[in-house]
């Protein structure tokens, strides 16, 4: 009996040791993917909170929403930087995905996109070279986006889009329409894609915006009906100031009951622009 009382001692301890080395391998596990979430959602704040250019005639505006399943963090973005030659350019795109990897892919292609803009003037070039790029890089995440060029000595605004949601263009003059040009396969699918470009001059006032599936598509809501809300609000209000335009746009997430994340860039150009 003394002999089975102690084999059962032993079989306890060991049994209590393969515990606390499993909940110390589960603790590392959950310390390593807290980091990992915490350096994800570092990147976004960073990205996000770049200032937007803001030029002659034109003034840029933002916003953000994350998803609401998972994380607090996504693969939604949008940005806009100052080019060599005294352009701007602006970029919108969605990253597969609403999780740590997907943000930290938004990070590489953001990189990539700014650092091919400084070397062409042509949107659909900034998407064909930075598509290559990323099929280089063997991800397996695919992304959507949308680049535009704006030159303010022309006012001309050349857009080019990689598999993105169109675009909605409304001016004071009574313009408003869903820009529906054609565009190219999302990034980082095939290697070679081309990606068409379009031009406009911008002369009247008016507002060029841009935004991801998450605004306007969700369970509530198909796509054709969210652009149609968008258009209705930016042809209503293209006059009005970038910020709280942005900030209208945004709401029509909350209709579509979307999961994605979701962002918007307004681009406000015209009298009472400053640069």
């Amino acid at each position: 009996m003394a002999r089975r009382r102690t084999d059962s001692a032993g079989a306890t301890r060991e049994l209590l040791k393969e515990l606390g080395d499993l909940t110390g391998r589960i603790l590392d596990q959950i310390k390593l993917q807290q980091a990992r979430v915490e350096l994800a959602a570092a990147l976004q704040r960073q990205v996000l909170a770049a200032e937007l250019p803001d030029m002659p005639w034109l003034r840029a505006a933002g916003r953000y929403t994350p998803a609401r399943v998972g994380l607090d963090i996504g693969g939604d973005w949008y940005d806009g930087f100052l080019l060599p030659d005294g352009a701007v350019g602006f970029a919108i795109g969605d990253v597969q995905g609403h999780d740590v990897e997907a943000a930290a892919h938004m990070g590489q292609v953001r990189t990539c996109l700014r650092a091919v803009a400084i070397s062409t003037t042509d949107p659909a070039e900034v998407l064909g070279r930075t598509n290559d790029l990323l099929v280089a890089m063997a991800s397996e995440l695919f992304v959507t986006c949308s680049f535009l060029r704006f030159d303010p000595a022309t006012r001309e605004l050349c857009d080019a889009r990689a598999g993105h949601v169109p675009a909605v263009w409304a001016t004071t003059g009574g313009r408003c329409e869903i820009v529906l040009h054609d565009g190219g396969l999302p990034l980082g699918i095939r290697a070679g894609e081309h990606y068409p470009s379009s031009r406009r001059r911008l002369t009247e006032t008016g507002a060029f915006v841009l935004l991801t599936d998450g605004v306007v598509e969700g369970p509530s809501y198909p796509l054709d009906d969210g652009l149609k809300k968008v258009a209705d609000l930016v042809g209503d209000a293209c006059d009005t100031d970038p910020d709280a335009l942005a900030g209208e746009v945004i709401k029509v997430a909350d209709l579509t009951g979307h999961s994605d994340d979701a962002a918007v860039l307004v681009l406000r150009y015209g009298d009472g622009c400053g640069g």
